[in-house]
């Protein structure tokens, strides 16, 4: 074999090493389903620790295969393989192993506004105060001028399609509208974390330095938690945290587009949403405020 060719397949060989996707990595959940969707593809389970992964804590999961679910209902105790790649976690090999009575429903935080409260679109967005990832005070009527997309998360979730894909999803806003003339440097986006006592300004900046933010586009904001409680609340969010032990988060996902008067334009409910959607419900509000 001649030396060229050789050399040729040897880089080729290292090309298809290097490409090679990160293999997933599975992990034991025991738990209790405390819920089930009405399509059967996902279910809410309250399980233990999860040792590498996350503490204890109740919280929705994904199943790729309904029939995983046929048979099971809410107080069954469940244990299941979860299997976490880098942008996807569901669950597989789930097994009822027994039931018991479900434990009554904790009563709603004081944080989760009632839907009355609740913002619609064209009311106007209440004020609230922050702290950037610089550890300046921003109030969010600081952003008026321009539209907002803005979403909540926690630095530490731990599942890919929760608070790591709203990062991804910013990420890829973030790109688009520096090739955009109609959205360049008419919109800001804002991500808020419900976990201050974790995501100081010093936590988030890293975090934020890690998906290439530029902060003349992207913001990223904590600050007192009952604030930012309140202010989540108003689009909707519920973040329910457990007493004894303040990493266990179970938490709504929210993002919304606010016009540059600071009125709401639209709310997204959980992890469905794309960029493209957000785009195209963002160009007429940007293009408008100019």
């Amino acid at each position: 074999m001649r030396p060229s060719i050789v050399f040729c397949l040897s880089c080729a060989l290292l090309l298809a090493a290097c490409s090679r996707p990160p293999e997933a990595r599975h992990y034991e959940l025991k738990g209790q389903i405390i819920g089930i969707a009405t399509d059967r593809t996902q279910a809410n389970i309250k399980h233990g620790d999860i040792p590498g992964l996350m503490p204890a804590m109740t919280m929705p999961y994904r199943v790729k295969e309904t029939k995983l679910l046929d048979g099971i209902v809410p107080g069954d105790l469940i244990t299941a393989t979860l299997i976490v790649e880098s942008n996807d976690a569901y669950l597989t090999d789930l097994k009822k192993v027994g039931s018991a009575p479900l434990e009554d429903a904790p009563e709603a935080p004081p944080s989760a506004a009632p839907d009355l409260a609740r913002l619609k679109t064209g009311d106007a967005v209440p004020d609230a105060h922050f702290v950037d990832q610089d550890g300046r005070k921003v109030d969010f009527s600081t952003f008026k001028g321009k539209a907002v997309v803005l979403t909540f998360i926690y630095t530490s979730c731990p599942l890919p399609t929760f608070c790591p894909l709203m990062d991804r999803h910013f990420a890829t806003l973030q790109g688009r509208f520096k090739n955009d003339p109609a959205l360049k440097d008419r919109v800001r986006l804002v991500t808020i974390t419900f976990d201050p006592a974790t995501d100081t300004p010093a936590v988030l900046k890293k975090h934020a330095e890690g998906l290439h933010a530029d902060f003349k586009t992207w913001t990223f904001l904590t600050g007192n938690r009952d604030d930012i409680d309140r202010f989540g609340a108003s689009f909707g969010l519920v973040v329910t945290r457990a007493e004894n032990d303040p990493r266990d988060i179970t938490h709504t996902l929210r993002t919304a587009i606010v016009d540059a008067d600071g009125k709401l334009v639209k709310i997204y409910t959980g992890n469905e949403w794309t960029p493209e959607q957000v785009l195209a419900d963002l160009k007429p509000v940007a293009t408008h405020s100019h």
